[in-house]
């Protein structure tokens, strides 16, 4: 058992003197790794696993409908004291990465938690060998029993996948060997130096040099970030070979058709929704990435963009650095403006230290919003350095913290949503920003910055996510032909960027080593897919919206209350919207395309 905090895809950073930055106060977790309330969590869960085993382990198709439901709340109490324990030691860690002590603590308590686990290896077995009929029946027989129906419904969507029960517990205690690779690509990524104008940097700040005004230093950073990922090459490539390498051992075993199986049954979305997600997007690269990246090429007066330019602000933007209490003024006010409920969840964040924003050395990079467990509350982590992408991403993760917030009220074993739908509050909370600030713009030259830089960012979650989907797709079907080299990996790499960005880019020697650094490839394969079908959903909702705005709330709140409780055809049925139809994605393409009408037409 190990926390995964879903790093997240827009974290950017940049600016000085930014104000009073919060940082976490973890104690509504554990005061302190010797806490006695951690001991006693420790000792309590042991004791729990071994019991729940003696007393369930082949006699799950003999329980009562009553007694199945006792069992149940059982597996989700340890679950929640499991997950507490976990999140206390994981947040910590993401602090300081390169901190000893820390990297200690949270391994020796992912091993402990393997090792009193792996006792309930059996739960999920067993429950696979039931008939279907033999549950309907039970969950007749109790309501609050059947309200735990969707978890069987995923649980039960691995059973042709199932190995047999020694099998499925030694693969269970070798779970802490995959994680020793997550926990090397993250401590290498936090260790990595990088030097520019004699100035020492970790990858947050230098990555932040691509957002700035100056092509030079844009070009520096670029090449600084291509020499140090050059020189980890070997490492970084060893951890993806690893990685793969393992994942298709697991698939083959288990009999999975494809190496995305495991990740679309974890999201409950049909392969077929996800394929028709991908085609839209690729479709729509000439429409979306290739003309607007055109249209910078002019702003920018080049007749070719490098990669130093992607993300470059125009040149009519004011470089200025926004203040920690003017994001959260911004963001709130967007959040209270679409309904005060949604800024009274919010206000917390900010006031009782559930948010880490500053950089720091060892800190690890990007930005996350960990749901940690039901009975206590989320954790937002941002890298916050005063741009105004930052403000996005605050916007971003608070939406998360929001959905995670709501849908507590489900328990621990329904409210976790699956990635598809946990991007929408994020997406969405990020477009009331957008929208309050374009509203709020003094003049064309702002609203066409803002414009600007929805489109980018869009393009960063639709795009170039769809285009990071089509490298590991590539990458883990190259993995099963053999070990593959870092070139072979480079080259794989390119392969998507120039189709994805479009003929107005070159790209620089070194930007092949680009996938080096990117999180998800490693702690959560084929996630990056969830981006854009969060972006594709929310257009599609904010249109309806805009459409029709009597009620709407009400509904959205209920959708996220809904946390994993319900199918997204469900979900999404109360707003008009089905997500299986192709036509839906073109839907949400078409409000980008949308923005970048209202781009060109001020240039006439």
């Amino acid at each position: 058992m190990t926390i995964q905090p879903l790093f997240d895809a827009n974290a950017s950073a940049g600016g000085k003197d930014l104000g009073g930055l919060p940082e976490w106060d973890l104690t509504d977790l554990y005061a302190s790794p010797d806490a006695p309330e951690l001991k006693r969590d420790l000792d309590w869960l042991e004791q729990a696993c071994a019991s729940f085993a003696a007393d369930y382990e082949g006699k799950l198709a003999d329980l009562s409908a009553d007694d199945f439901l006792t069992c149940v709340q059982r597996n989700e109490k340890i679950d929640m004291v499991a997950g507490r324990i976990m999140s206390f030691a994981g947040l910590r860690y993401y602090q300081m990465t390169v901190d000893p002590e820390r990297a200690k603590f949270l391994s020796d308590c992912q091993e402990k938690l393997t090792n009193y686990t792996t006792p309930l290896v059996f739960f999920t077995l067993e429950l696979n060998r039931l008939d279907d009929d033999h549950l309907d029946k039970l969950f007749a027989q109790n309501a609050d029993l059947a309200r735990y129906k969707p978890v069987f419904d995923r649980i039960r969507a691995m059973k042709p996948y199932q190995l047999s029960d020694e099998m499925e517990k030694f693969l269970h205690d070798m779970g802490v060997v995959g994680d020793a690779w997550e926990r090397l690509f993250d401590e290498t990524i936090a260790s990595l130096t990088f030097e520019i104008d004699g100035e020492e940097l970790n990858i947050e700040s230098t990555l932040n040099f691509l957002t700035e005004q100056d092509r030079s230093k844009r070009e520096a950073a670029a090449h600084e970030l291509a020499r140090v990922f050059g020189e980890n090459i070997k490492i970084f490539a060893r951890v993806h070979n690893t990685q793969a390498k393992e994942k298709e051992v697991m698939d083959r075993w288990r009999g999975m058709p494809t190496a995305q199986t495991g990740r679309h049954l974890s999201n409950h979305v049909e392969p077929e929704v996800v394929e028709a997600l991908r085609n839209a997007v690729v479709d729509a690269y000439p429409r979306l990435s290739h003309r607007y990246y055109a249209l910078k090429a002019k702003w920018l007066g080049l007749d070719t963009l490098q990669v130093w330019d992607r993300n470059a602000p125009l040149p009519m933007e004011a470089t200025r650095t926004v203040k920690w209490d003017e994001a959260r003024e911004t963001v709130m006010n967007a959040y209270n403006a679409f309904d005060p409920r949604m800024g009274e969840i919010a206000t917390p964040f900010f006031d009782k230290g559930w948010i880490d924003a500053a950089v720091k050395p060892g800190k690890a990079p990007g930005a996350f919003a960990h749901p940690t467990v039901t009975d206590v509350h989320p954790y937002v982590m941002l890298n916050y350095l005063g741009k105004p992408r930052d403000v996005m991403t605050l916007a971003h993760e608070l939406g998360h913290g929001v959905h995670q917030v709501l849908a507590a009220g489900q328990g621990e074993m329904l409210s976790s949503t699956p990635l598809t739908l946990a991007e929408t509050a994020s997406v969405f909370g990020e477009m009331l920003t957008f929208q309050r600030m374009l509203d709020n713009a003094k003049d064309d030259k702002e609203r066409k910055v803002l414009l600007a830089g929805k489109v980018e960012d869009m393009i960063n979650t639709v795009v170039r996510q769809i285009a990071f989907y089509d490298f590991e797709c590539k990458l883990h079907a190259a993995r099963r032909g053999g070990e593959l080299t870092p070139d072979d990996i480079n080259a794989l790499w390119m392969s998507v960027q120039a189709e994805s960005l479009g003929p107005v880019f070159e790209f620089m020697d070194g930007y092949e080593t680009f996938w080096a650094y990117i999180p998800h490839f490693v702690h959560s394969p084929f996630y990056v897919y969830a981006y854009a079908f969060g972006d594709g959903l929310v257009n599609a909702l904010y249109a309806a919206y805009q459409e029709n705005p009597e009620g709407f709330q009400d509904k959205y709140f209920d959708m996220l209350k809904a946390g994993g409780s319900k199918h997204h055809k469900e979900l999404l049925a109360p707003f008009g919207l089905d997500a299986s139809d192709p036509k839906f994605w073109d839907k949400g393409l078409s409000m980008i395309e949308g923005f970048i009408d209202q781009l060109e037409a001020m240039e006439d």
